[in-house]
């Protein structure tokens, strides 16, 4: 059995009806992967706190990509690796709350360390096109729960190869599942992706998997479906 690496976004994935409540089933898989000898890395917009408390409670590896890849917490000590710049964000957020007609707030967000978290009550193209004329160095992503406004060059899939560097492992071995929009940089640099049912048509257009079931029993119907790659 070859050692695999499973990147796993949480929201749309492995929770269920839209209420962040984990799919236990799923959950339970991903547990018996890391027994198995595997490494799970959840690759979340939440937190990478919430994250890694997800890793230690699950029983997967003490890892977690959070942030859409602006911060990663690891290690028994909860170490963080900041990626993201907040401050470059706040004063994104600040400019298109000064020039936008309509309302623009924060979300009720556990604390992020390296993005804003916004409310998803204006246009992110005319926004984005706005912050790039003054330019700033921000992106912004809708995760379907939120738009996340992230520093430049930072994504889902460069926070995952940094984390694979942290753990030492072959990115050739690696297995992303996921939903949305943001999970969309981390399937472009992961080649084996299953993207569950309820995905967006980009992110099931380049997977190399689609299952026919949502979130949970979408992702135990991906793992049973390549389960000849990670079992013995």
């Amino acid at each position: 059995m070859k050692k695999k690496t499973f990147a796993v976004d949480i929201d749309g994935t492995i929770t269920e009806n839209g209420g962040g409540r984990i799919h236990l089933e799923a959950l339970e898989s991903l547990r018996r992967l890391t027994n198995m000898g595997h490494d799970v890395i959840y690759v979340t917009g939440r937190s990478s706190v919430e994250a890694y408390l997800l890793s230690v409670f699950g029983g997967t590896r003490k890892i977690a990509v959070g942030e859409n890849g602006g911060c990663i917490t690891s290690g028994d000590t909860m170490h963080h690796e900041m990626l993201g710049n907040k401050g470059d964000c706040l004063r994104a957020y600040d400019f298109i709350k000064n020039h936008f007609n309509e309302e623009i707030k924060e979300k009720l967000v556990f604390p992020r360390m390296t993005e804003v978290v916004l409310e998803r009550t204006f246009d992110i193209p005319r926004a984005q096109k706005l912050l790039d004329d003054e330019g700033f160095n921000v992106n912004i992503f809708d995760s379907g729960y939120a738009y996340h406004v992230n520093t430049k060059g930072i994504d889902k899939g460069s926070g995952l190869l940094k984390a694979l560097k942290i753990l030492n492992v072959d990115l050739e071995d690696t297995i992303a599942i996921g939903d949305s929009e943001t999970d969309v940089p981390m399937f472009k640099v992961v080649k084996n992706s299953i993207a569950v049912e309820n995905s967006i048509d980009e992110l099931k257009k380049i997977a190399r998997i689609v299952t026919t079931k949502k979130s949970g029993e979408g992702v135990l119907e991906g793992l049973d479906m390549i389960k000849s790659e990670f079992e013995i």
